[in-house]
């Protein structure tokens, strides 16, 4: 009998693997402790102790997360294109083409080098400019990373809630900007430029998708591992030796300056949900609120310093300032409503 290969390799992986996942995920906790108090039996209660503790039981916890949900998420992106994204938008108009665009850019692989080409493309195919603005506001803002960390860190609650708020601001955001009628603010050389229609599209066989599902998981892992584990490290430290007072004065729910402070810190970073997710959960374990640490990471993710930079090259300065005002004052008032929520 023949050792399988290439494709059914992936079958066999899928099939041995998932009981296997599932055993690991579930125990967890009881691994950890038992490393921890057994096999090194460090002192409990200690600083380092349960800094150690938190890294080791998350760091784990959070790449079988991403591990199952990046194959699924690479399985369903593959009926999304950037090519059929372009072609789905093209001519949509008004706040239903808004609705569209930021849904689609949940699915669609998006990162801040591609924002130029995605541009491009959208305006040669009639896109409105509210309508690209959305995508280019949910792409980076609501990938399965940021979810999928979300809901291993907070639970399904909060993670929905990020979903349902990310949304609405990349949805009201473009709209705005299309309200706006900001066209004259783009460069004039992106209306003369012609990126093609691109190449037609073969129609892929089932195995070929669970292939790039395991593509996706070998590309993705490889890319944000580092920033996972150096945001898990940041919050370990955190966990470990901060003060719960010193959080709760600066980003509680009760300082009125907490949301704006948090957006205005937040700006100037760089770094993708990988990294900022598990900081973001030391901060409300802290005792920052809901909304505060929620604006403090949509500002991080959705008006990251590089794409803003990238971007300068199709957008003239005005339209850009406009575009990170209007986006910064969605997230303030999701902030703040939040804060008041909860």
């Amino acid at each position: 009998m023949k050792i399988l290969k290439g494709k059914n390799k992936i079958f066999v992986l899928l099939l041995l693997g998932l009981p296997l996942w599932y055993f690991l995920y579930s125990n967890l906790g009881v691994l950890t402790d038992y490393l921890i108090d057994n096999v090194l039996a460090l002192e409990k209660g200690a600083h380092f102790t349960e800094s150690l503790r938190f890294f080791i039981f998350e760091l784990p916890k959070v790449l079988l997360l991403l591990v199952l949900i990046i194959f699924f998420v690479g399985i369903i992106r593959t009926f999304f294109t950037p090519e059929k994204t372009r072609k789905a938008l093209g001519g949509k108009k008004t706040i239903l083409g808004n609705i569209l665009a930021s849904f689609l850019g949940i699915f669609t692989p998006f990162c801040s080098c591609s924002a130029i080409p995605l541009f491009l493309g959208f305006v040669e195919a009639g896109v409105p400019l509210g309508v690209t603005f959305s995508f280019l506001i949910a792409a980076p803002m609501i990938n399965e990373v940021a979810v999928i960390l979300l809901y291993g860190m907070f639970g399904w609650q909060v993670a929905l809630i990020y979903v349902g708020t990310g949304l609405f601001i990349a949805i009201a955001a473009g709209w705005v900007i299309g309200v706006l009628k900001l066209e004259k603010w783009v460069e004039k050389w992106v209306y003369e430029v012609k990126v093609g229609q691109g190449t037609e599209e073969e129609k892929l066989h089932f195995r070929d998708r669970i292939k790039s599902g395991y593509t996706a998981v070998k590309d993705i892992l490889y890319k944000i591992w580092l920033y996972v584990a150096l945001g898990i490290a940041v919050g370990a430290g955190a966990h470990g030796y901060v003060p719960e007072e010193f959080m709760a004065s600066l980003m509680g729910g009760n300082v009125w300056y907490s949301v704006p402070l948090s957006i205005l810190i937040g700006i100037p970073l760089y770094s993708n949900a990988a990294g900022i997710v598990p900081i973001v959960s030391v901060l409300m374990e802290k005792g920052a609120s809901l909304g505060t640490a929620l604006a403090f990471m949509m500002s991080v993710i959705a008006l990251s310093l590089p794409e803003m930079v990238i971007l300068r090259k199709v957008l003239k300065l005005p339209l850009i300032i406009s575009f990170i005002a209007i986006v910064a004052g969605g997230i303030l008032m999701v902030g703040y409503l939040f804060n008041m929520i909860f």
